[in-house]
């Protein structure tokens, strides 16, 4: 389906079920994909647990840019779209994921959504040699009011955050920025909290 929003058209594949027990958001990396396979991984999970899953391919992207540009605006396209969403899948909790990029945006926006919970997949923490660039603010403006998921690899060159500032962080071992390999980690981490968010309904 496609969802118009003032950034442009964003396109979502939504898996739902007859009566979700939740309803879980996931989105990709600045250059990437919804077909990306830790995306996949955790919305499998996500539906064998009862959960309808919307994976949204945000307006720069359909626009066909690798750069999502201004934050603002980012952000405001975002809102709109799970606004959109939550009226075709209603009265249950919201969780939000992405991967890269799109696990900023999903922090950034946790509480002005009344999210439950976010999986934020290979947060890049700061970019790539840069570690006094952090975007550690990003991460706590979820993680200080909602219970926030982190799963990085070990060799992620965007840095992995601290465990203290969420409510788990879970290492892949000789995983880079994007995962090869470690998917059942990935949802041995994830599942728990998605069956902790089903319940509270």
């Amino acid at each position: 389906m496609r969802i118009e929003t003032s950034a442009g058209s964003a396109e979502v594949e939504l898996d739902k079920p007859r009566s979700p027990k939740f309803l879980l958001l996931l989105t990709h990396g600045s250059g990437g994909g919804v077909e990306a396979k830790d995306l996949l991984a955790v919305r499998d999970c996500a539906v064998e647990l009862g959960g309808a899953v919307a994976r949204v391919v945000q307006p720069y992207r359909v626009a066909g840019r690798r750069a999502p540009g201004v934050v603002r605006t980012q952000d405001a396209a975002w809102l709109e779209i799970v606004a959109a969403l939550r009226k075709k899948v209603r009265s249950v909790p919201l969780i939000q994921g992405g991967r890269s990029n799109g696990a900023r945006v999903v922090c950034r926006t946790a509480v002005e959504v009344d999210a439950k919970g976010v999986v934020a997949l290979s947060f890049p923490l700061h970019p790539p040699g840069k570690p006094e660039k952090t975007r550690r603010e990003e991460l706590l403006a979820a993680s200080r009011s909602v219970d926030v998921v982190v799963v990085n690899g070990a060799r992620d060159p965007f840095g992995i955050p601290d465990p203290a500032d969420a409510a788990e962080v879970s290492v892949v071992p000789g995983q880079p920025h994007s995962f090869r390999s470690g998917f059942d980690l990935i949802i041995g981490t994830v599942e728990p909290w998605l069956r902790r968010w089903a319940a509270t309904e």
